[in-house]
């Protein structure tokens, strides 16, 4: 899953991006409102975090501005404005939840948690074949027995799973999974593949991740032969 951080303050912009990528998402950060607009418009994301006080356009215009462009990505805006008036703003221009600092980072885990919900399937738990993912306590089990995976590993299998039975090409999900500023994960994908082979596949007759040559990966039953 891919958030887009929209904070100018340093500190608690490098606390939200370690916090949430040990959580297994993907973060994209800017520092301004006009750039935050800009990314929205050419990148998808699955939710937003946005603080208002910003350079060039306040978060209140970054939210209004997306909703008018019909860009419904859910908003959680996060900022030391607490007045009643100011919650009422962000939500009337278009927020999804309003969270004031100082803020516990437990909290806003469970307020992303409830906004992708929305977004997503409306079970939290996918099941495929005997594969199960268990996507609200990031638990993976197949045929009953519980699978260690790391949080790269995971977020990769979560992608796959939530797009079962497609093609995913590694274009795709580098997007996806790579932060805007780190090195491309083109080179390594097979890799994190290889490891899931090992962990999901290894010990059973029907396989689930599936190499399709010169396209991608798919998880699920292999349609192609």
């Amino acid at each position: 899953m891919k958030i887009l951080l929209v904070e100018d303050d340093e500190g608690i912009a490098n606390f939200l991006k370690k916090g949430l990528k040990e959580e297994s998402y993907s973060v994209d950060h800017t520092l301004n409102g006009s750039e935050a607009i800009y990314l929205m418009e050419t990148n998808r994301y699955d939710l937003m975090i946005l603080d208002v006080m910003l350079p060039e356009r306040n978060g209140f215009e970054v939210c209004q501005i997306l909703r008018s462009k019909n860009i419904n990505t859910p908003i959680i805006i996060l900022t030391a404005k607490d007045s009643i008036s100011d919650k009422v703003t962000g939500l009337n221009y278009g927020a999804d939840d309003y969270l004031t600092k100082p803020f516990s980072f437990e909290e806003l885990l469970a307020r992303i948690k409830v906004q992708l919900r929305k977004e997503s399937m409306s079970s939290n738990i996918i099941v495929i074949e005997d594969l199960t993912i268990d996507i609200n306590r990031r638990k993976v089990s197949r045929a009953d027995k519980l699978i260690a995976l790391t949080s790269k590993e995971y977020a990769l299998l979560e992608f796959l799973a939530r797009n079962r039975g497609m093609v995913m090409s590694e274009t795709i999900i580098n997007e996806n999974l790579s932060d805007m500023n780190s090195t491309s994960m083109s080179n390594i994908i097979n890799v994190y593949i290889y490891r899931l082979r090992n962990k999901i596949d290894k010990n059973f007759e029907n396989k689930l991740i599936h190499t399709i040559r010169g396209t991608g990966y798919m998880l699920g039953m292999n349609l192609y032969v």
